[in-house]
């Protein structure tokens, strides 16, 4: 059929709008693509410009320097010393055996830090970026020979790091604790960890102080972008952005007093605590035996580890305040001061002492088997009679007793940056219904008002009852200073809830004990004018003694097994007239506190009030040529200690 002009126009117009349509999808598409490219080349450039050098740029943390701890005298505590040490990142390295290989022609490696590695590597396979080391406080030498022989060691990073060192080794290995490499477990225990502590051997604190303020030593990373070749070495440093370092700390603890406490403890397992009687500052927590903490630092080896947990004198126990023992005699002050409030009894009233009481159809006795006969307050306790306590429980009852006890500083848990810290225990009838379900009995209390029994109290806790009772205040220990230098506030003590003039009776009967020519420890007093102190023995027993063997003469304690030997407690005060420090010691299963745990602490106050060696005048007499050898034993292994520390 012939096309007439019409359809010929129509068949163009429609051919025009297809062409207008193609060609604006195609200038759409254009301007789309145009304006992809200039988002992409343009407002992308710097996001790309990284995606395209990741391979080629790498960020590293870098760890801040750990803060230092120091003594309240500006000596150094715990510090950081320079280490080198060699990783290895299995990513970058390829066939990391054969890398391993090739290292250990150039440098030693030890089995032991290899097998960790491997381990290490296997457990993280599926993060083959993660760095593991291979070798730890390597020399300057060795690390010169892996940076000569970088090209043949993909993967291996020389580094320099930070490791804590500890100048003042055992001395104060219980408080300042010590710091370790991060470990699993301490990962298990994190919800989301700093990526710091993916570093290799990054460490960190593990008991003490440096495991309590961790946060505040630890400090900010830092991180630096820098530029490695195809095998992975750093070839520049392209950006650093400094961390910020962890805070430095300042302990209330005198070294000096710390280092003559731990040597006058010895062999014994022994804390020896003194507090100050104004601020609460701990000057010293002595716990012995004690370690080198050192050891920790790196990993400690299985042998030496065995030995510090196989030892029966439990070296790893900071006894200072970890350890909980009958308080024994110590404790009477309490007993006295709950019946003086409540009104059982007046200074003056006595007591008949035959050597023992019966209670309910039990015998208790007095540690002086033919009795004391009439005693009043200070007579009772200067010569420690347990009758006259006796009949004061029998008076006052186990609840005001134990309300006294904690009024006094016992039975809590104080808020301190220590490991492991005790409450101990001031019993009470619903205390013993909870924990045993039992009903309290009257035998309890009087076990209870000589420091038997149920109760229980650290050396920590004796020593702020003992500053309590001789300042009159509710003093608070403290062991932090300052922080960064700022010092930290002391709180203000408010008086104890407690009658003036009851306080200044327990003082008197204190000071008679240690100053009476029949004073429990009398042999233990100082002599030098405005210097005396005010104390009170304490013989906690830890063992049951029966009747068939008090009828054939009670077993010494040193014909005993040392576990069953009665522990020997001290707790004092001084000056008498103006207290300024108070001191407690227990030596477990020493036997007597007259005899054994009064004599150190009679020389630890020593010490703290004279700042150093007192003059032998502040003796008695017949201890002085035993002080004068004592005092030259301690200087010569004080200047050993010090000439090791210097040589190494």
């Amino acid at each position: 059929m012939k096309r007439t002009p019409r359809d010929t126009a129509d068949s163009a117009r429609r051919i025009t709008r297809r062409a207008l349509l193609l060609g604006g999808a195609q200038v759409a598409f254009g301007g789309m693509l145009a304006l992809r490219m200039r988002y992409m080349q343009v407002d992308q450039a710097d996001e790309f410009r990284l995606l395209a050098e990741e391979n080629r740029v790498k960020v590293r943390l870098i760890p801040p320097a750990r803060g230092a701890l120091y003594d309240r005298n500006g000596a150094v505590i715990a510090k950081n010393e320079p280490s080198y040490r060699i990783i290895i990142t299995p990513e970058d390295a390829g066939d990391v055996d054969m890398v391993i290989r090739r290292l250990s022609h150039l440098i030693d490696l030890d089995p032991e830090d290899l097998a960790k590695a491997r381990k290490e590597i296997h457990k993280h396979r599926g993060s083959p970026f993660r760095p593991v080391t291979l070798a730890d406080r390597v020399s300057w030498e060795a690390i010169s020979r892996v940076a000569v022989n970088a090209p043949a060691l993909p993967g291996i990073t020389p580094e320099v790091g930070l490791s804590r060192n500890y100048p003042l080794g055992p001395d104060l290995a219980h408080v300042a604790g010590y710091v370790g490499p991060v470990s699993d477990y301490d990962l298990s225990k994190i919800d989301a960890p700093d990526q710091l502590l993916l570093i290799p051997r990054f460490q960190i604190g593990k008991v003490g102080v440096e495991a309590k303020l961790e946060e505040n030593l630890r400090g900010k990373a830092g991180n630096k972008q820098v530029e490695v070749n195809s095998a992975g070495r750093e070839m520049r440093e392209l950006n650093r952005r400094e961390g910020q370092p962890g805070a430095n700390l300042q302990l209330t603890i005198d070294h000096r007093l710390q280092n003559y406490a731990q040597a006058r403890l010895g062999r014994d397992s022994a804390a020896a605590v003194v507090v100050d009687c104004d601020t609460g500052d701990i000057l010293c927590a002595a716990s012995a035996p004690s370690f080198d903490p050192n050891l920790f630092v790196r990993g400690i080896s299985v042998r030496d580890y065995r030995e510090l947990t196989e030892n029966k004198y439990r070296p790893l126990a900071n006894k200072a305040v970890q350890g909980l023992y009958p308080p024994g005699s110590t404790f009477k002050m309490v007993t006295i001061l709950a019946a003086l409030e409540a009104g059982e009894v007046t200074p003056d009233e006595t007591v008949y002492c035959p050597g023992h009481m019966e209670v309910a159809n039990r015998r208790f006795h007095c540690w002086k088997r033919a009795g004391h006969g009439q005693v009043d307050l200070i007579t009772s306790l200067r010569e420690s009679c347990d009758v006259y306590f006796y009949e004061l429980a029998l008076r006052v009852g186990i609840e005001k007793i134990s309300a006294m006890a904690e009024k006094l500083g016992l039975g809590q848990r104080y808020d301190l940056p220590m490991s492991a810290i005790a409450r101990g225990r001031a019993p009470t009838k619903e205390w013993k219904q909870s924990s045993f379900g039992q009903d309290w009995v009257v035998g309890d209390t009087v076990n209870a008002s000589i420091g038997q029994g149920f109760v229980l109290a650290s050396p920590l806790q004796l020593a702020v009852m003992t500053a309590r009772m001789a300042s009159g205040n509710y003093v608070a220990p403290r062991l932090i200073k300052s922080v960064d230098g700022v010092e930290q506030v002391v709180e203000a003590s408010t008086p104890l809830d407690i009658n003036p003039n009851h306080l200044r009776m327990v003082r008197r009967a204190m000071y008679a004990v240690s100053n009476h020519r029949k004073g429990t420890a009398y042999k233990s007093r100082i002599i030098a004018d405005d210097m005396q102190l005010a104390g009170k023995t304490g013989t906690s027993q830890v063992r049951n003694i029966t009747a068939e063997e008090r009828r054939r003469g009670v077993t010494r304690n040193e014909d005993l097994p040392w576990e069953r030997r009665d522990h020997a407690l001290f707790v004092n005060f001084a000056p008498y007239n103006n207290p300024k420090y108070a001191v407690a010691v227990v030596v477990e299963h020493g036997g007597g506190g007259s005899t054994v745990a009064a004599p150190i602490a009679r020389d630890i106050t020593l010490q703290a009030l004279y700042n150093g060696d007192p003059p032998l005048e502040a003796y008695p007499k017949a201890a002085r040529s035993k002080a004068k050898a004592q005092q030259d034993r301690l200087r010569r292994e004080r200047r050993a200690f010090l000439n090791r520390e210097d040589r190494a």
